[in-house]
């Protein structure tokens, strides 16, 4: 992990209080570039969006998808998690606490927002970040860039459809038009333009893919941080009056990680499927695609919604979170017997 991912949670908090800061001092200059919009999508953080999800899609390759049959086992869990459970889940720990449990801590007006906010987490599984958590407990590189890559093409066509069903649900009204441009402009163009860089980056071979993808590390970034100042910026009244709302809403989103990882830890270990394929599927499994639900959120229910604040907690306990897990799997690594040819292969 370099600098900027191994500290992201230090970033993360600086943002917070830089744009909360900003808010309080430039209100009307924050409140212009909130009404740069197009259906409802907010022009300057759609740019800013794009050059955080842009490079990591660029560093996904969809021929990895010719590996599923010798790995059907993890993946098979991995989906499951993924589509069948996680949005599920998250939509009713949302329910029940920050709909019931937390409900007199919250401001009453934004309660559906922030369930709405969790459902957004739950329906974004992880794509490019969870090479960093596949690495730190000796996954295999080849599992994970294929779920990943697999991941992103059920993603183009689910997201949208769950996000709807469980949104209803919810009884909130649901933008469909701004939905799919959401999708269209979130993953979408994204993924056609990652994979447009990567085919032609390429043609001049890895070294030469290592080097531009190198480059861009900063700036996906340092957009992500620009997103969150812009966020807080909006929100910073709403926190300071209520500085308890974050803590609530890590509450769902933290037991919802951990609740995931586990069953796809276990699943995979009843399955017989060996430690360097269960570490990733539970990786992959635990973690959000956050830059997308931050975006989505941001389009369907604005800057300063509670729903685009529910995300931004995501992005706030993502990193230490998944850090401990990375922990708990390199220390259980005893309670799967993997047999001696299945040592880490170099990819």
């Amino acid at each position: 992990m370099n600098l900027f991912e191994r500290f992201l949670t230090v970033w993360v908090a600086a943002s917070i209080i830089v744009g909360i800061l900003l808010g309080q001092l430039f209100p009307t200059l924050f409140q212009t570039i909130g009404n740069l919009t197009a259906y409802e999508i907010n022009l300057p953080v759609t740019v800013l969006i794009w050059l955080m999800i842009v490079p990591m899609l660029m560093k996904v390759d969809f021929g990895a998808l010719n590996e599923m049959r010798r790995q059907w086992r993890g993946i098979a869990v991995t989906l499951g998690v993924n589509w069948l459970i996680k949005p599920f889940t998250m939509a009713a720990l949302g329910w029940l606490f920050i709909g019931f449990l937390f409900r007199p801590l919250l401001p009453e007006a934004q309660i559906e927002s922030y369930i709405a906010g969790l459902i957004l987490l739950g329906a974004a599984p992880c794509t490019a970040m969870v090479f960093v958590w596949s690495h730190l407990t000796k996954g295999d590189a080849n599992f994970t860039l294929t779920q990943v890559a697999l991941n992103d093409t059920i993603m183009i066509f689910a997201f949208a459809p769950i996000v709807a069903l469980l949104l209803g649900i919810s009884a909130i009204t649901i933008p469909w038009e701004t939905l799919t441009i959401s999708v269209i402009a979130f993953i979408v163009i994204p993924v056609i333009t990652g994979q447009a860089i990567r085919s032609r980056l390429m043609k001049g071979g890895i070294d030469h893919f290592n080097a531009f993808d190198a480059k861009l590390k900063p700036i996906s970034m340092i957009a992500l941080l620009s997103t969150l100042v812009l966020l807080f910026a909006f929100q910073g009244q709403q926190i300071i009056a209520q500085p308890m709302i974050i803590a609530v809403l890590a509450v769902p989103i933290i037991l919802q990680t951990y609740f995931i990882a586990a069953i796809a830890y276990v699943a995979n270990k009843v399955l017989g499927v060996e430690h360097k394929i269960a570490a990733p599927s539970a990786m992959i499994g635990a973690s959000n695609f956050f830059e997308l639900a931050v975006a989505t959120a941001i389009g369907l229910f604005g800057f300063s919604s509670g729903a685009a604040l529910a995300t931004v907690v995501g992005v706030l306990v993502e990193v230490p979170v998944m850090l401990s897990l990375v922990a708990i799997a390199n220390r259980s690594r005893g309670w799967f017997h993997d047999t001696p040819t299945s040592k880490v292969t170099e990819s």
